[in-house]
């Protein structure tokens, strides 16, 4: 989809507070903040404004030399991400520490930034009062101009760092760019996408293939992929446009169970993970084929499906497996995930993309199964020959049923009196197999009517 808005990019060395200014500007908790350096490792792109400016915020993980860190080749992924972002950013702000002063890595990223055609701001963080402005002057060295005194954690001069942001996005750009968001977004409400935008979640155990697959989705390499477990930290999302319509992916962080999360960097990732199925239309839960279903997984499958989101189960690494390990998986799925039903079983290789031709097609089922709409006569025509067949203990009789709401199908059900588990669950499966409803959560919502 073409870029509607300018991008500013928030970069620098690791630990110099790049998501605490990113929080500052957008006023809440996006980007997950942590006292040990490494945290943010992906791009994570934020819709912003500042006095009536709109812009995209773009928090980036931190840059260090190739070979710097103890993890070499996790931080040079991580790097050239950040490296992207400066190349595609309208403006970039390079946070430093005031009270590192400048370090080589420092001198390494303002270097890079120097030979980039458009502008460059410094953003000195943690000056939290004006007895320690004077430090700021020690970063003219970097060659980029006057910095600007900021303290991220607080608020001190971020408002000011800002005005000069958007004094260096041209007026006309940002009239154009206002103009053509507005013509968008009335597009999209009389075509009706912005309202029913399909939001698609990647979840998994760590080390899965999530973002391999993620990136492989959009066609672009925005997630850091690396063979280390816990390599996301947080929910990445990308709009694709597609034939079915704009799609938003999202890579979530590899979840575990909380028991054995003992970071809290990991447990707040873990909460944003969660938090991103339950705000998705559809879950792809991507299993690692080499190691078969796990506790794991099937908790996990669990967890999505009481959120009532639609679930497919991706099989990644398909490619590597023999025959009998093949057969073996087959019967885990059977055994561990029998409560997903008719859920779609994909057999894939995210590296290769082998398998992945099959997805938009099931996605367009279950988009359409997730949002359908059946008339009330045809509802109270199963209800009353599912009765028939199977009448509901102690004379309790549902008189009347309609649909209430889809996204999922959810159904109220007006009974004389309380309804048993049991024979709500016939009703569901009476429901789901009169009206082809496959692998979507179907919902029932009794009230019982007044006087009884």
């Amino acid at each position: 989809m073409g870029r509607s808005l300018p991008t500013v990019a928030i970069v620098g060395r690791p630990n110099v507070g790049k998501s605490t200014l990113m929080n500052r500007i957008l006023g809440r908790r996006e980007a997950i903040v942590a006292e040990q350096p490494g945290v943010t490792r992906d791009r994570k792109e934020m819709p912003a404004s500042w006095q009536g400016r709109e812009f995209t915020v773009v928090d980036t993980g931190g840059w260090l030399p190739q070979g710097a860190g103890d993890n070499a080749s996790m931080d040079a992924k991580v790097s050239a991400q950040s490296e992207k972002s400066m190349d595609d950013a309208d403006v970039v702000v390079l946070v430093v520490d005031s009270q590192a002063g400048i370090t080589g890595d420092d001198e390494g990223v303002a270097g890079r930034l120097r030979g980039r055609p458009g502008p460059v701001l410094v953003a000195v963080n943690k000056v939290d009062d004006e007895v320690h402005e004077n430090l700021i002057w020690e970063f003219i060295g970097l060659g980029l101009g006057d910095p600007f005194p900021v303290s991220a954690l607080h608020g001190r001069g971020v408002g000011d760092l800002l005005d000069a942001v958007m004094a260096e996005l041209p007026e006309e750009w940002a009239k154009g760019a206002q103009a053509g968001a507005e013509a968008e977004a009335e597009t999209a409400s009389e075509s009706g996408t912005d309202a029913h935008m399909v939001s698609v979640s990647i979840v998994g155990r760590p080390n899965a293939g999530k973002s391999t697959l993620f990136n492989r989705l959009i066609g672009d390499d925005r997630s850091v992929v690396h063979d280390q477990p816990g390599t996301t930290r947080d929910a990445i999302d990308t709009v694709v446009e597609t034939e079915l319509g704009p799609i938003r992916f999202v890579d979530t962080a590899g979840m575990r169970r909380r028991a054995r999360i003992d970071q809290a960097t990991e447990y707040y990732s873990l909460l944003r993970a969660l938090a991103a199925v339950d705000r998705s239309d559809i879950a792809l839960l991507v299993v690692d084929a080499t190691v078969g279903v796990t506790h794991q997984d099937q908790r996990l499958a669990e967890r999505i499906d009481g959120a009532g989101c639609p679930i497919v189960v991706l099989l990644n690494k398909w490619d590597m497996l023999d025959t009998e390990a093949r057969e073996a998986i087959a019967l885990d799925i059977d055994h561990r995930l029998h409560f997903l039903g008719d859920a779609a079983v994909l057999r894939v290789s995210a590296l290769s993309g082998k398998g992945l031709n099959r997805l938009l097609p099931e996605l367009r089922g279950v988009i359409a199964e997730y949002r359908r709409r059946i008339p009330t006569q045809a509802v109270n025509r199963v209800l009353r020959d599912a009765q028939a067949a199977h009448p509901a203990p102690d004379g309790a009789r549902v008189l009347y049923a309609t649909q209430g709401a889809a996204d999922p199908p959810t159904f109220t059900l007006f009974a004389n009196r309380t309804l048993p588990r049991t024979y709500l669950r016939y009703l569901e499966r009476r429901f789901r197999e009169a009206f082809d409803l496959g692998s979507v959560p179907v919902k029932l919502r009794v009230r019982r009517r007044s006087g009884e």
